[in-house]
């Protein structure tokens, strides 16, 4: 059952050291994700990426020619980007963040157990924010701090969200999955899916957590 969910998902999988790599790629494969390339270096990830094409890149913060967050940041830069998963020795919470910032989906430690990041590539690549439990509280927190603080005026009209986008979005700033919201509003998970990449796209946002700082910015993540 699971290979079956997993099958048809594209991984890369980018760390320095071949012995972790190899270790990593396997346990992908074992569980059904399509392995399409490896690298240990992030110039070799971003070349190799576009012909590729992941749907997921499992990618280490301390590669050899570059950092994790400057390989997330040129993978995002792709036509077709994949998402990110930081997986990572390092739990500091400035690592952390500065993946996030950079557009990394989901952050894990390296000392998670194969289950963990089985689900965690499956649920990146569903779009869902995944990280370390422990971190996620930080990550939300210092995005709370990053919308109170002041920005430019804009003097651009707002784009406008449909009733259903804004009652989607509402739930994502709360922290649902996207298989949660689609229960909670009897819808199936692609027309969640569909309506978040429509909210992503009239807002210019790039991935989840970006709109989650929108949401809380506006206010939508508390109580109705």
């Amino acid at each position: 059952m699971e290979s079956a969910q997993n099958n048809g998902i594209r991984v890369m999988v980018v760390d320095d050291h071949p012995m972790w790599r190899d270790a990593v790629a396997r346990d992908l494969a074992e569980a059904g994700f399509e392995v399409v390339a490896t690298a240990g270096e992030g110039g070799k990830a971003v070349r190799v990426a576009p012909a590729a094409r992941p749907g997921v890149a499992v990618v280490d913060l301390q590669l050899p020619d570059m950092s994790g967050v400057a390989v997330t940041r040129k993978l995002l830069a792709l036509d077709a980007p994949p998402r990110i998963l930081i997986l990572s020795a390092s739990g500091e919470h400035q690592d952390v963040l500065d993946a996030v910032k950079a557009g990394a989906t989901g952050y894990l430690v390296k000392s998670a157990g194969r289950e963990e990041l089985i689900d965690a590539v499956r649920r990146v690549h569903a779009g869902d924010a995944v990280f370390t439990p422990g971190l996620a509280g930080l990550v939300l927190g210092e995005y709370r701090r990053l919308a109170a603080a002041p920005e430019p005026a804009d003097d651009g009209e707002a784009p406008r969200l449909t009733e259903r986008e804004t009652e989607v979005l509402r739930l994502v700033a709360k922290g649902l999955t996207y298989k949660r919201i689609a229960t909670r509003l009897t819808l199936s998970h692609r027309t969640v899916q569909n309506h978040v990449q429509n909210t992503l796209n009239k807002l210019q946002l790039h991935n989840r957590v970006e709109l989650v700082r929108y949401a809380i910015d506006k206010g939508l993540d508390g109580d109705e």
